[in-house]
């Protein structure tokens, strides 16, 4: 038996935000890379990788939108919502590839420094700047109702940092001509990626191996459905997520003498939902203790 299903997050994604977001951002992307490969800027192909970032959860969160709506099907019966998960995953890897890329150039380019434009450099990161900006006010309305679009705004808050530091670099070396400038840069833009791809990439491990999701404990779940009225033990709980917003739980319910089936299923689907926010529960309920076919410490 289930509890209540509710997709709200995917319902109030602002898709024509999205997509202008997202072309925003992915065009300038292109002209960042093409713009560092002209000026001679490693801090701004950087950067670019910075803005793959963004473009990448733009595209994430419009994949969410369209694939999560499709209902599930005799052979995929979660329905694609996972699918977000897959894109996440490959998103995280290509960007540590390119991250690992941007380290090394900046170590060969500290040997060997390269003249760097530092007008175009400038010109280029301010325009930068002026597109996350613009990007940030598209997603602000909406970021504290939807998960997907307010992880593409945080990705373009950080981007439109690293735009700002591209600029002080530039300006650094029009003033100074330290060339050297150029490969810090693009260093602290790489670290910056580092963490956040990192914890990207951890929660899409748990979520494809069905951990236990962030900020959830098992035991906790399991005392709370454990104290409620009628019921006598708890066993064969697993507690994982389809999608990051989609935490499920399956268990069985040892229910105690007289207890009525229905009206304890009832309670621990409450409480569930009251303390873990937790709305997708199976739940069976016995009258005769079985052997659990695995037990979790």
């Amino acid at each position: 038996m289930s509890g209540d299903h509710d997709h709200g997050d995917m319902q109030n994604t602002p898709v024509s935000r999205l997509w202008m977001a997202l072309g925003l951002t992915g065009t300038f992307m292109v002209i960042e890379v093409i713009g560092g490969l002209v000026t001679g800027s490693l801090a701004l192909i950087s950067d670019a990788a910075h803005m793959l970032t963004d473009a990448t959860a733009l595209v994430i969160a419009l994949l969410a939108n369209n694939l999560g709506r499709r209902p599930a099907d005799l052979l995929r019966t979660y329905g694609y919502a996972r699918f977000e998960i897959l894109a996440a995953a490959f998103n995280a890897l290509l960007l540590l590839g390119v991250a690992f890329y941007i380290l090394y150039e900046a170590y060969k380019r500290l040997s060997e420094p390269q003249d760097i434009q530092s007008v175009g450099m400038f010109t280029i990161a301010a325009i930068g700047l002026v597109v996350n900006i613009v990007s940030m006010r598209l997603l602000t309305g909406h970021k504290d109702k939807s998960l997907n679009v307010k992880g593409a705004y945080l990705e373009v808050m950080a981007d439109m940092l690293g735009s700002v530091a591209v600029i002080v670099g530039a300006a650094a070396i029009w003033l100074t001509g330290w060339q050297w400038v150029d490969s810090l840069l693009a260093v602290g833009i790489g670290f910056m990626v580092f963490p956040r791809t990192w914890v990207l990439l951890k929660e899409c491990i748990n979520i494809l191996l069905e951990g236990v999701p962030p900020g959830m404990k098992l035991d906790e779940v399991e005392n709370s459905i454990a104290t409620v009225p009628g019921v006598a033990s708890v066993h064969d709980l697993h507690l994982w997520a389809i999608t990051q917003s989609q935490p499920s739980l399956t268990a069985h319910a040892l229910l105690a003498e007289g207890a009525d089936a229905e009206t304890v299923r009832r309670a621990i689907e409450a409480i569930l939902r009251e303390k873990f926010d937790l709305h997708h529960s199976t739940l069976q309920m016995e009258r005769e203790a079985c052997m659990p076919l695995e037990r979790i410490h």
